[in-house]
């Protein structure tokens, strides 16, 4: 479990393209080092990853072909920059919104939007899932939690605001359009919009509901 607040930017050190399997490490700062073990959960651009060894403070991790394929993850170069959160400890202030670093998609940049004191960032986004993205609402974006500030259904796009310190702390000041990010729904919305189209499905089918 993550609480997509990013704790650190960081570049990937190395990186090695190996048969059905993506191997990189991350040199990673002291602070992120605490209590950290073989077999740890960490998210790598919103994505669980497992750290597979440790030399010092490089940091490793393996990606399979269904992580390449599904995330950003695949597309990532030696000297990439990454949004890094360590996994939630019991008892942890919740900044953002739990998150359980299972991308649902990724979503590409449409439009960007800058003033002096923040950017605006429209994403294009798909019919299967448009219906969990809510304004006001919020999504893990390359692990972030960030609140959503506009909505096209019809065209299925979103958008979000990003102040400085999100720009200066996490990947999205270096991203522009084309570029694509991880999209994590939130898995509390996507239950209860279930859940209400299940309930009237059903209704229509038995007629308790008539439109």
């Amino acid at each position: 479990m993550f609480t997509g607040i990013v704790q650190g930017l960081l570049p990937i050190t190395t990186m090695e393209r190996k048969s059905d399997l993506l191997s990189f490490a991350i040199q990673f700062p002291e602070p992120l080092m605490d209590g950290l073990a073989t077999g740890a959960s960490v998210a790598i651009d919103g994505v669980c990853l497992t750290v597979t060894a440790m030399q010092n403070q490089l940091v490793s991790f393996d990606a399979v072909p269904e992580t390449m394929n599904l995330t950003t993850i695949g597309a990532l170069q030696q000297g990439s920059l990454v949004n890094v959160e360590r996994s939630a400890k019991q008892g942890v202030e919740v900044g953002g919104h739990i998150v359980s670093g299972h991308v649902f998609d990724v979503a590409e940049i449409t439009a960007v939007a800058s003033t002096p004191n923040n950017r605006e960032m429209t994403f294009q986004g798909a019919e299967r899932w448009m219906k969990y993205v809510f304004l006001k609402g919020f999504l893990a974006l390359n692990g972030a939690s960030l609140t959503v500030s506009q909505v096209d259904k019809e065209r299925h796009q979103f958008g979000v605001s990003l102040i400085p310190e999100t720009l200066q702390r996490t990947n999205f000041g270096t991203l522009s359009v084309g570029d694509r990010v991880n999209v994590e729904i939130d898995n509390q919305t996507q239950i209860i919009v279930d859940t209400v189209t299940n309930v009237l499905a059903d209704k229509l089918a038995s007629g308790q509901l008539v439109l």
